[in-house]
């Protein structure tokens, strides 16, 4: 039997930041704590988005959330919510910010360990409701706006995931304007992960049509609209297609993700960005997991990428040094004596269970050794 399930709430449009105010008010939110992180505040692009919320100025504010969310960030953030008496989140910025704003409404509402709730622990199926959170991106890639997951790394530097229904934002603002002055290599690593989404979920084997076919539109959109919205940030059509891309690619997730981002879990422990690590994986990933595609949905794949079906791994390859992704794992200073621990830990992630092609921990080894130089 299958299970299809989608969960979102999304404003998309330039200029959408408006309708903050209005969509607190549907949620019930009279006074939310505000999470962002400092550079986008630094940047002017917490007070963008507020611009147009008068009562903002009011609202307390979270600003230290780190580049890769922890679970210290998220209890800080608690923490101040707590303080301001605060009923609600809004959480301004990228994937990491939101990711910290979904992790303290979790710790809210739940009274066990983190570590019991862990996606590669079973947790799924006892994470119940969170305190609502809107999420304000400032930045295309993660798709954690509208994506039932969250990644936050433990004190010992391990990264637990955690996966429920109830993690998807309550409401999703999606305005393109305010993306336009995200760094260069944010946009770049951003971006090349919503594609991997979008692959990756693809060639899942879970059985979920819709899905498939809003994965395939949103690699078409992605492939074509990421390289002009990186070289030109004043390109509108460029940012909005990336954004829609984007979501696209984060509802097709439903379905799972697969080897790159398995493997890319133990890199994300070292600090180094999550997304450019998953292009920089997927090339080499997808010489693994493609023979064990069906003919048919290698065509199709191949067709959204538009390149033949045996130059897939190369198209995504060339894709990478278009954009300017570093020339394999070394550059992105990875060291030799890591890869085999890597093998070993992406074997045991949940994202290992749902790709197209489950591997060893040897297999995996040998894919980090393909992508080091």
């Amino acid at each position: 039997m299958a299970f299809i399930q989608y969960f979102a709430r999304i404003q998309i449009e330039a200029g959408s930041r408006k309708l903050i105010a209005a969509e607190l008010t549907r949620m019930g939110v009279k006074r939310p704590l505000i999470v962002s992180d400092r550079g986008v505040a630094a940047a002017g692009v917490l007070d963008l988005a507020l611009s147009e919320t008068p009562e903002a100025a009011s609202w307390p504010r979270f600003l230290d959330v780190p580049a890769n969310p922890t679970v210290a960030s998220s209890e800080a953030a608690l923490a101040a919510y707590r303080s301001e008496g605060c009923d609600g989140f809004i959480a301004v910025g990228g994937g990491s910010v939101i990711d910290c704003a979904k992790g303290a409404a979790l710790l809210l509402t739940h009274k066990d360990p983190l570590e019991t709730l862990l996606a590669r622990r079973g947790g799924m199926d006892r994470i119940g409701p969170v305190a609502p959170v809107m999420a304000v991106s400032t930045i295309s890639g993660t798709g954690t706006e509208v994506g039932r997951g969250a990644g936050l790394t433990f004190a010992d530097g391990e990264k637990g995931v955690f996966l429920s229904h109830h993690l998807i934002p309550r409401v999703a603002i999606c305005d393109p304007d305010l993306t336009r002055s995200a760094p260069a290599r944010l946009k770049v690593g951003s971006g090349i992960d919503a594609l991997g989404h979008a692959i990756e979920a693809y060639l899942s084997p879970a059985f979920n049509p819709p899905a498939d076919a809003i994965a395939l539109d949103a690699i078409e959109r992605l492939v074509r609209y990421l390289p002009r919205a990186i070289a030109d940030a004043d390109d509108d059509v460029a940012r909005f297609e990336l954004m829609m891309g984007t979501l696209e690619a984060a509802m097709a997730m439903w379905k799972g993700l697969g080897t790159a981002h398995a493997l890319s879990m133990p890199f994300d422990d070292l600090g180094l960005h999550h997304g450019t690590l998953v292009g920089v994986l997927m090339p080499e990933a997808l010489r693994f997991v493609l023979p064990a595609i069906s003919e048919e949905r290698r065509a199709k794949l191949a067709q959204a990428l538009g390149c033949d079906p045996a130059a897939i791994p190369d198209m995504l390859a060339d894709l990478n040094a278009q954009i300017g992704l570093p020339a394999g794992l070394s550059a992105m200073g990875v060291t030799e004596d890591l890869l085999e621990r890597a093998g070993a830990v992406a074997a045991g992630t949940p994202f290992n269970h749902t790709a197209a092609r489950s591997g060893t921990a040897e297999d995996y080894t040998a894919i980090a050794r393909a992508a080091f130089h």
